[in-house]
């Protein structure tokens, strides 16, 4: 298997500058790296360092989506928070900035957060992850996976149980209904269901649950890791590859997504705290894991 090519672009001063812990930064960039190019293997992978602040984070997606020396088809963000933390202004930039990167047919995969329905806000009320909440964003949710060689045993909702873990996911309370999501329910653990009237997160899945996670190396030790940050490379790399595949961009994929949802595998079984898991799409898991071919046959 060959490797990807990696290059680090520097954005607002910010340094390629390891910590030495895997615990930390070191871990989220690798893992981003290496899953995705471990589904891409041919792929020129570029990543963005900037300031870890708001505006550090935001131009570092403008430089990207702008890049016109590495024109990368599709962009990874493996970073997030309750929309709640964020202003609507903040939210309004950054979705103004996926809008563009769908008019330039660049594919954004954003992680849905790794605290389940609450997302870690503590407050008894349910909240979703943003940047993934972004009408405008691949929202990529997660699973605990059991398989066998290339088939799948068993894939259920990932959560490990209040704050241990769990895949980010719910509805959106800043972003309106999208229309590739007009007529769907959302299903509570609670077994009631009720109209999606809001933008629903996430749109897609896959593992992420670290006890069925992913061998990465960082700093030069082996560990295992999991997370949504590894979904949402994942998605990057199935498209990267379906990119080349066929010679074009897929871009903005959501709506061919949706129309096309067999090309998924449908979780039905799990929740996420407050939200369960349901045929077709569902607040948990999405629309379901990829299966390679179907999706590239959708897009």
């Amino acid at each position: 298997v060959s490797q990807p090519r990696v290059l680090a672009a520097s954005v607002d001063h910010g340094k390629n500058h390891p910590t030495g812990s895997g615990n930390g930064p070191d871990g989220e960039v690798m893992l981003d790296i290496e899953v995705a190019g471990a589904i891409a293997p041919d792929a020129k992978i570029v990543v963005y360092f900037s300031p870890n602040t708001d505006a550090g984070f935001l131009d570092a997606i403008a430089a990207a989506i702008h890049d016109t020396t590495n024109k990368p088809s599709v962009i990874s963000i493996s970073w997030g928070g309750p929309e709640s933390n964020w202003t609507p202004q903040a939210m309004t930039a950054f979705d103004q900035a996926f809008q563009a990167a769908a008019a330039m047919g660049i594919t954004v995969c954003v992680a849905s957060g790794d605290n389940g329905s609450d997302d870690g806000v503590g407050d008894g009320a349910d909240h979703v992850d943003f940047p993934a909440s972004s009408p405008f964003a691949l929202a990529c949710g997660g699973t605990n996976l059991q398989a066998s060689g290339t088939s799948i045993t068993q894939e259920t909702v990932w959560n490990e149980g209040p704050g241990n873990g769990a895949t980010g996911g719910g509805v959106s309370g800043f972003f309106a209904l999208p229309k590739y999501q007009e007529g769907l329910q959302v299903k509570k653990t609670s077994g009631a269901t009720q109209a999606l009237a809001m933008r629903g997160v996430p749109d897609v899945c896959g593992d992420a649950d670290p006890a069925t996670g992913y061998d990465v190396r960082v700093d030069g030790q082996n560990t295992v890791i999991g997370g949504t940050s590894a979904v949402a490379p994942l998605w990057a790399g199935l498209i990267a590859r379906i990119n080349a595949a066929k010679a074009r961009r897929a871009g903005f994929i959501n709506p061919h997504l949706y129309v096309n949802a067999p090309a998924l595998h449908d979780i039905t079984q799990g929740n996420n705290g407050d939200f369960a898991a349901a045929a077709g799409w569902d607040a948990c898991t999405g629309l379901g894991s990829p299966n390679g071919q179907k999706v590239a046959d959708a897009v």
